[in-house]
């Protein structure tokens, strides 16, 4: 394990990169991102820049993105992007039975929960997890992948595997707007699965970010964290209406 200052922890783990950035003080929370381009870094650097809660941050990267984040086999949406292969348990399975150990020895004293957030399709990761999974009980789903062909019908037919608490979800305000038939659905779904877990009787939040889906990727995975840590309202600038 290599130790860089005080502030972070790297490790590898199965060609992952972990990143531990270990809270100040012991009991604290826990939450694991799952990255696309290493960008969890800039995450942890903009929720220091805020008044955060204490937390540790562990941020996984050099993850198979179609493979390691997706539930089931899919076709490719559109030209030039790889096919769907269904990876998400096998992923799951290395997440909580060998990175979570190891990133956690890192962390002082007992952990008081744990959290999992994502962006795109390691926002339906995240999302998928909560029903496979009883490690984690906050969830940030970040312009979530939630058009995903079956996955609405799959978070309606399986509850929960844990006590989920929150449960955080954002798009940006044009992502919708597509001629492509998966993805165009992706604010209706996602609304309807905040609908569902609120009437569970779970604390969730569904708000619209102005912009498509690339646009400030760092901030709005900021902004989701932070609410599940705290309910705090910060970067708000970049929220534009919540639902």
């Amino acid at each position: 394990m290599k130790k860089e200052g005080c502030r972070k922890i790297q490790f590898r783990i199965a060609d992952k990169e972990i990143a531990v950035y270990p809270g100040l003080a012991s009991g604290r929370p826990i939450i694991y991102l799952n990255t696309f381009e290493g960008e969890g870094e800039q995450v942890y650097q903009q929720l220091r820049d805020t008044e955060c809660p204490d937390f540790t941050l562990v941020t996984v990267s050099g993850l198979v993105w179609h493979h390691d984040m997706t539930p089931w086999e899919m076709p490719p949406v559109s030209e030039g992007v790889p096919p769907c292969t269904g990876g998400a348990d096998e992923y799951l399975r290395l997440l909580t039975e060998e990175i979570l150990p190891k990133a956690e020895e890192a962390v002082q004293g007992p952990v008081s929960w744990r959290g999992l957030a994502g962006y795109s399709l390691a926002g339906l990761f995240a999302i998928y997890a909560a029903c496979r999974t009883s490690f984690f009980s906050r969830i940030a789903s970040v312009s979530g992948s939630l058009w995903f062909p079956g996955f609405r019908e799959y978070v309606t037919a399986h509850e929960m595997a844990g006590d989920i608490t929150q449960v955080y979800l954002s798009l940006g305000d044009r992502e919708c707007r597509t001629g492509n038939p998966y993805m165009k659905t992706v604010q209706e779904r996602t609304g309807e699965i905040a609908a569902l877990y609120a009437q569970k009787g779970i604390d969730t939040i569904f708000q619209l970010n102005p912009g498509n889906h690339f646009k400030n990727v760092v901030r709005r995975t900021a902004t989701g964290i932070a609410w599940i840590l705290g309910r705090l309202s910060i970067l708000q600038q970049e929220i534009s209406d919540p639902l």
